[in-house]
C-alpha cells in the first residue's frame, strides 16, 4: 500500500497512527512518563519505521514527510528528551529517523525549489542535540551498550545518512550562518570520544557505525575538519590505524578511503595551494604535521598488508598510500628504510627491488592516470616479492 503513489490510500493507512500521535500531543509534560506513554510511543516508531521502510518512490516519500512536519515531529523531540534514560524509546526512536533520512531508490529527490532537504537536516540536527546532549550527561549505566552506545551508532548512522544522501547543500548553512551543521558534527563528536577506543573497536555495530561516519565525513565535509581541536583529529586518525589493521573489508576500505581523503587535501590545498594558506588551513597542516608519526605507521601497515596478506582491499589501499607517499618525501624515505630494516638481511634486496617498481613512471599529481599507475605498480611489486 505504502509502495503506492496513491494519497487517499496514505491518508486512510495512517489515519489509526494519526490519532496515536494526537492522543500523545495531548498528553500534559507531568503524565509524560507514564509506562502506558511508553509503550505508545515505543509501538509508534516502530509502525512508521515500518511506513518508512516500505516508500521507494520520491512522491510516497512527499506523503510522509507532509504528514510528519512540521505537525509532529515536536513530539519526537519531547519523548528523547523525557525518556532518554529508557532505551525501549529512544532505540525505535532513532531508528525511525535512520530510515527516515536514507535515501534509497533516490527516494529523497525534491524539487529544485523546495526547502523540504534542508527542512529535515534542521530536524535531524535538532534529534542529534537533543539526544546526545542528554546521553552524554547520563552517569554509569549499568548496561552501556543498551543504554548508551547502541543509540550512539544509530545516530552516526542518521549523520551519515543525511550527509551522503546528497538532498542538503550544506554550503547553504554557512552561507547564511545557520548552526545545524556545525551543531550536528560537534555533538557527534563528542559521543565519539565519550566511548574509549577499545570499546569503540570491541563493539561491532559501534566500529562499523563510525568508520562509516568518518569515511563521509573526510569525504563530503573535509573542510570541517580544519576546525577540529588536535586531540580530536590526533584520535580519529589513530582509530583509522586500528580500522586498517579489521579483519573486515568494508571497514579497511572505508579506513583508506578516509586517509586518501585527508591526504589528498592537504596535497591538493597546502602542498600545490595559493602561497597564503588560511587561518583554517594552517590549521589543518599543523594537525597532519603533529600527527605525521601515525600516517608512517598507517603507510607501512598498509603496505605490509598489500605485500603479506591476501586483502580484497588493495585499490582502496593503493589510492591512500600514493597521496600519503605524495604529501612526504621524507616519511616515505623512512618508511622505505623502517620496512627494508624490519625484513631479514636475505630478503632486503628483494624489497629494494619492489620500491623500485612501486615508484617507476609515478609522477608528484594525483591525477586518475598516475593513481592507476601506481596501483598497477603496487600490485606488480606485490607479485615480485611473493614469487621469489
Amino acid at each position: 500500500m505504502f509502495m503506492e503513489d496513491n494519497i487517499v490510500k496514505f491518508k486512510q493507512a495512517i489515519d489509526p497512527l494519526q490519532q496515536v500521535f494526537v492522543n500523545l500531543e495531548s498528553i500534559p509534560d507531568p503524565l509524560f512518563r507514564d509506562e502506558t506513554v511508553k509503550c505508545a510511543i515505543a509501538g509508534l516508531m516502530r509502525d512508521i519505521r515500518g511506513i518508512a521502510m516500505a516508500i521507494h518512490s520520491r512522491k510516497a516519500y512527499g506523503f510522509l514527510f507532509d504528514w510528519l512536519y512540521p505537525a509532529h515531529m515536536p513530539l519526537l523531540l519531547k519523548a528523547i528528551a523525557t525518556w532518554i534514560d529508557c532505551p525501549e524509546v529512544t532505540t525505535p526512536l532513532l531508528k525511525f529517523y535512520a530510515e527516515l533520512v536514507l535515501n534509497k531508490s533516490q527516494r529523497l529527490t525534491f524539487a529544485q525549489s523546495s526547502p523540504s532537504g534542508i527542512l529535515l537536516f534542521w530536524e535531524v540536527s535538532k534529534l542529534l542535540v537533543a539526544y546526545g546532549s542528554r546521553i552524554l550527561a547520563l552517569s554509569g549505566p549499568k548496561d552501556v551498550y543498551r543504554t548508551k552506545y547502541k543509540g550512539i551508532w544509530v545516530s552516526l548512522s542518521i549523520l551519515t545518512s543525511a550527509i551522503d544522501g546528497n538532498y542538503v547543500n550544506f554550503g547553504v548553512f554557512e552561507l547564511y550562518g545557520d548552526k545545524a551543521l556545525d551543531d550536528a558534527l560537534d555533538i557527534a563528536f563528542k559521543m565519539i570520544l565519550s566511548i574509549p577506543v577499545v570499546d569503540l573497536l570491541a563493539y561491532r555495530k559501534v566500529s562499523r557505525a563510525y568508520f562509516s561516519f568518518i569515511d563521509i565525513f573526510f569525504s563530503k565535509l573535509i573542510k570541517f575538519s580544519c576546525n577540529l581541536d588536535g586531540t580530536t583529529f590526533k584520535n580519529i586518525v589513530t582509530s583509522l590505524h586500528s580500522g586498517i589493521k579489521n579483519i573486515e573489508s568494508n571497514i579497511v576500505s572505508q579506513c583508506a578511503s578516509a586517509i586518501n581523503s585527508l591526504a589528498t587535501f592537504y596535497f591538493d590545498h597546502i602542498m600545490m595551494g595559493e602561497s597564503s594558506a588560511s587561518p583554517a588551513l594552517l590549521n589543518f597542516a599543523k594537525h597532519i604535521s603533529d600527527c605525521a608519526d601515525i600516517f608512517l605507521d598507517i603507510l607501512k601497515t598498509m603496505f605490509e598488508i598489500v605485500l603479506f596478506e591476501d586483502n580484497t582491499s588493495q585499490w582502496g589501499i593503493s589510492r591512500a598510500m600514493l597521496s600519503l607517499i605524495l604529501i612526504s618525501e621524507e616519511m616515505y624515505t623512512k618508511f622505505k628504510t623502517e620496512i627494508v630494516a624490519s625484513q631479514p638481511v636475505d630478503q632486503q634486496q628483494r624489497l629494494f627491488r619492489c620500491f623500485d617498481i612501486l615508484m617507476e613512471g609515478v609522477t608528484r599529481d594525483l591525477e586518475s592516470v598516475n593513481r592507476e599507475r601506481f596501483t598497477r605498480n603496487l600490485g606488480m611489486s606485490r607479485k615480485e616479492f611473493r614469487e621469489k
